[in-house]
């Protein structure tokens, strides 16, 4: 199956005529390579917590906020010290990165614009890290990285290159079975879109239905029973496993986290993840192929809705249907590529009752359970699929927009 993870990521416009476009594709380094990215990846860690924790002293004894090229400077120091000698065997784009990362968060946490910072754990976080971008060199089928020369890519010709590209914010990633290079590549955007425009198009989204549109197509969550019922049958097994550790851990009064996992079970973790990328690549490329269908018919706009998905999830009985149909990433792809193409994207207000207003009269119901699946007007006498009329009422926002 084609793996989504391929697809572009994002998109920032930067001009009339430029634009960033950012590729995601998987590397196939050898081992020596692969065993340099896990350590580089493991000092990025390092050196976010060491800004974190050396910006709490800082707070606690009083001090001010340390800008982050400040933070950089005590940290080349501390690098220079004999048990941190290490720290320069590392790509120093990584850990510069790291501390400027840990930076910017307290800033956000002093000017209330996220939570404190915490601490990246070993094993929880994601194992990610940045590379020079001056440095970074792509032809069809290689990228030459820092300190780790050349490294082979899964696909050929995925990511542009030439004397005139620039790459910008190039990062390498390990999820635990592949590993991954991220980079933006500033593009001379010389597509106009001059192909006659069709009729704005509504999106409404929903759990039963993952997208509804006005002009009728529709768009379900794929089946993915097959690889839910696999993953219960190897969390089941591998559950039997860490029963047996707390009982070793009771009896030899040891820490768990100390004890040595068996091979079985490592084998079993590893499947466990390769099912959940399974899953991931499935309902992203079933995005994919949606959100692109939609942008070859070129209309006038897209309108989609502003879902508060952060308080629709506090729903217990929802929360894991919610997280699989991914309305976050729908949103995402059709703003980048209504960006590439030049097609207005509306947002619609979070509190505009789509499903409540009738698309015939514009006349307004009070009440509307969610078990009515049909909207019945009262004063028009207007039967249409409640989804279909709220799309309809959110493609009539793309005129009065």
């Amino acid at each position: 199956m084609y793996d989504a993870r391929f697809l572009d990521a994002y998109t920032i416009i930067v001009g009339e005529t430029t634009m960033i476009k950012g590729f995601r594709v998987k590397i196939l380094p050898n081992e020596n390579q692969q065993k340099e990215i896990i350590k580089f990846c493991h000092a990025a860690k390092f050196a976010y917590n060491w800004a974190v924790a050396t910006e709490e002293e800082n707070y606690k004894n009083g001090g001010k906020f340390i800008s982050g090229y400040s933070l950089l400077k005590i940290f080349t120091e501390f690098k220079n010290k004999k048990n941190n000698l290490w720290l320069k065997e590392i790509s120093g784009r990584a850990t510069k990165v790291a501390v400027l990362n840990a930076t910017t968060a307290y800033e956000n946490f002093f000017k209330k614009r996220a939570d404190k910072p915490k601490f990246k754990s070993r094993k929880g976080s994601k194992m990610k890290c940045a590379t020079h971008e001056s440095s970074i060199k792509f032809d069809s089928n290689t990228v030459k990285l820092e300190k780790l020369g050349k490294v082979k890519l899964a696909q050929k010709n995925r990511i542009p290159f030439g004397h005139n590209i620039k790459y910008i914010n190039p990062k390498i990633e390990y999820d635990k079975i592949n590993f991954w290079i991220s980079v933006g590549v500033e593009i001379i955007d010389n597509q106009d879109n001059d192909k006659p425009k069709t009729e704005a198009i509504g999106i409404d989204l929903g759990i039963k239905t993952l997208a509804t549109c006005s002009n009728g197509i529709i768009n379900n969550k794929p089946n993915i029973n097959k690889e839910k019922k696999k993953l219960k049958r190897l969390q089941k097994q591998a559950s039997r496993h860490y029963q047996k550790m707390i009982e070793e851990s009771r009896q030899t009064k040891t820490k768990f986290n100390k004890l040595q996992k068996s091979k079985n079970l490592l084998k079993l973790e590893k499947e466990i993840l390769i099912i959940y990328q399974r899953i991931s690549n499935i309902l992203n490329t079933n995005i994919h192929t949606f959100t692109s269908s939609l942008i070859k018919l070129n209309p006038k706009a897209i309108v989609i809705e502003d879902l508060d998905i952060k308080g629709m999830s506090k729903n217990k009985h929802l929360s894991n249907k919610i997280s699989e149909a991914k309305f976050y990433e729908i949103r995402k792809q059709i703003t980048y590529k209504c960006n590439w193409n030049n097609i207005k994207l509306v947002i619609a207000d979070r509190w505009f009752a789509s499903s409540k207003i009738c698309s015939e009269c514009g006349n307004k119901k009070d009440k509307l359970s969610l078990s009515e699946r049909t909207y019945i007007c009262e004063k028009c006498g207007s039967i249409l699929d409640r989804d279909l009329n709220a799309s309809i009422n959110l493609k009539n926002l793309a005129y009065t927009a």
